[in-house]
């Protein structure tokens, strides 16, 4: 592991006394409270749209995607200028403006006059949408190297905990009134907020500061740190991985429709079980498996299990397979935190807000494109102009992109060398994660 970057001692020294519990339950506690609220108008949002265009469903199918792609730009734009920020002005400031910028988009959704007004909010929403991507940074500040792939599986399943309960809570709300799930969703943010500027320390200490810059603050300049870092298959990777993923909330709905005839209740349930098994993988495997495999191993098993669900999925019968390829698709859960815990260690204290600057960039960019490409190609295959009707297509070109994803994870992880547990000295586990 010569080639790693390697962090001072200095700055462990610096940030452990830092990286106390209160301040990682806030870390979890953000991600909850942002994903609730992103859960929590889920069952809403489509049907306010729809309202906005006098009930015309085509027209605000329309609009609701133009809102969907707007923000995943403005996340691909300001990832990465978010990331600097926290590098020069520390985590806790960068996280506290976006629990609160994601709280003032909830105050719009809620009093939005028109659509001009909804518009804005999600503008602003994208904008200050850094949660995740600066508590990926907060948790390479605290967490010693050899441990974060747990952290970040912990992250992850609190996210699947969100997305279950998240809906719910906002069906809830919605019986009382439509825009009562925006101010929950408000209130949650703002809480987070107010939380964070009572409780979370700082994680980046001033001496591992460094200046903001517009050639790092954008999401072409940023990728220039990959020069001289070894980071260019990893980040190859992650892109690929985060395009696959697209096809779940592109075509997964409209293909369990059309091929078995699910409804509403089916699906919903279809994709509860995909969280709960997220939330398994993640909250109580990852730790386990890097602990007893090592990064890389964790990394490429996810990867394999991710192409053998899309594969099944593509391929799928009946319902039965259709739904048994949830179990063989869940250990992909393994891939980001093994990904995000090599990838940290690549890099020095003060960019590691930039490195998930261009995480979160990638994540939007892949949000602004997958849709389009994945739903086009599920209604070229089954229209009467392709050579073979093939719904199931979206899914087997996402276990391509997964397949490239492998191939590249496979040869980075290997030609730098990447130790398993037993190999680098420096590995410890904690007694709690055995």
């Amino acid at each position: 592991m010569s080639e790693l970057t390697q962090e001072p001692p200095s700055v462990l020294t610096a940030t452990r006394p830092q990286a106390s519990r209160a301040a990682l339950a806030f870390i979890f506690a953000t991600v909850l409270f942002d994903t609730l609220g992103f859960g929590i108008i889920i069952p809403v949002l489509p049907g306010l749209v729809v309202g906005f265009v006098g009930g015309d469903t085509a027209r605000g199918a329309a609009v609701f995607g133009l809102f969907g792609t707007t923000w995943a730009l403005m996340q691909f734009l300001f990832a990465p200028l978010l990331g600097a920020l926290s590098d020069r002005y520390g985590r806790r400031p960068v996280l506290i403006l976006s629990a609160f910028g994601l709280g003032i988009d909830y105050i719009i959704m809620a009093l939005a006059p028109n659509l001009t007004w909804l518009f804005i909010g999600r503008v602003v929403s994208g904008i200050t949408s850094a949660s995740f991507t600066v508590s990926f940074a907060y948790v390479a500040d605290t967490v010693p190297g050899e441990r974060r792939a747990g952290a970040y599986g912990m992250i992850g399943s609190i996210f699947g905990v969100g997305f279950i309960i998240g809906p719910l809570v906002g069906g809830l709300l919605a019986g009382i009134g439509p825009r009562f799930p925006f101010w929950g969703a408000a209130a949650l943010s703002l809480a987070s907020a107010a939380y964070g500027l009572v409780v979370l320390p700082e994680s980046l200490p001033v001496e591992h500061r460094r200046p903001v810059s517009l050639r790092r603050g954008n999401p072409i300049g940023s990728l220039l740190m990959i020069r001289g870092k070894g980071l260019a298959g990893y980040v190859a990777a992650n892109f690929l991985n985060f395009l696959a993923f697209q096809v779940l909330p592109s075509v997964y709905v409209l293909y369990a429709g059309y091929r078995y005839g699910w409804g509403y209740a089916t699906v919903g349930a279809a994709l509860a079980l995909v969280g709960a098994c997220n939330i398994i993988v993640q909250g109580l495997l990852v730790r386990r498996v890097v602990a007893r495999f090592g990064e890389r191993i964790a990394l490429l098993i996810g990867i394999v299990s991710g192409t053998t669900g899309f594969v099944i999925w593509g391929l799928a019968p009946d319902s039965l397979v259709f739904m048994i390829a949830i179990i063989f698709y869940a250990p992909i859960g393994f891939v980001q935190p093994a990904l995000q815990g090599l990838m940290t260690r690549r890099v020095g204290p003060s960019e590691q807000g930039q490195l998930q600057g261009i995480n979160g960039s990638l994540m939007g960019l892949t949000g602004f494109i997958g849709p389009t490409v994945f739903t086009l190609m599920f209604a070229y295959f089954i229209s009467g102009q392709a050579p073979v009707n093939l719904p199931g297509a979206p899914f087997l070109l996402s276990a391509l992109f997964m397949i490239t994803s492998l191939v590249l994870a496979a040869k980075v992880t290997r030609a730098r060398g990447q130790s398993s547990p037993s190999e680098d000295p420096s590995f410890s586990v904690p007694p709690s994660s055995s």
